[in-house]
């Protein structure tokens, strides 16, 4: 197993010490009377847990109906050879629409997450940042 350790650590003759450190810096986040946010606090808000709970339910389905689409073009293509090396026009085959239509639904998943996260992931991460004064 690797051990992060700083470059103080690393060069200093004493054993490592238990904690892992990185760049130097010791200790957990937000100990030591820092005065940033309460991340732990901001994790355990009703806010954040629907937040997660809303991003999760739409990444999931939607990486569940990709894998879905995939998998069904690669049995496809593994046990319907005569279905897929039927042709639509001249050597256009219904294989090679499906694989293109792979590379269309992957750029459509990409802009209506992207639509989706802007609408409405956003406004509710920039409202968290405002309401625990964590500067971006």
């Amino acid at each position: 197993m690797t051990q992060v350790v700083g470059r103080r650590a690393a060069s200093s003759t004493a054993p490592p010490t238990p904690s892992a450190t990185f760049g130097g810096i010791d200790g957990r986040a937000g100990t030591d009377g820092a005065s940033g946010p309460d991340f732990e606090a901001i994790h355990r808000s009703p806010e954040f847990t629907a937040l997660r709970s809303r991003f999760r339910r739409f990444v999931f389905t939607l990486t569940a109906l990709f894998l879905l689409w995939y998998l069904s073009y690669v049995l496809l293509a593994a046990y319907a050879h005569e279905f897929m090396a039927t042709r639509l026009t001249g050597s256009i085959s219904v294989g090679l629409v499906l694989g293109f239509a792979q590379f269309a639904s992957t750029i459509a998943i990409t802009a209506v997450y992207s639509r989706w996260a802007r609408r409405r992931i956003d406004p509710a991460v920039a409202r968290l940042h405002e309401r625990a004064g964590a500067g971006r």
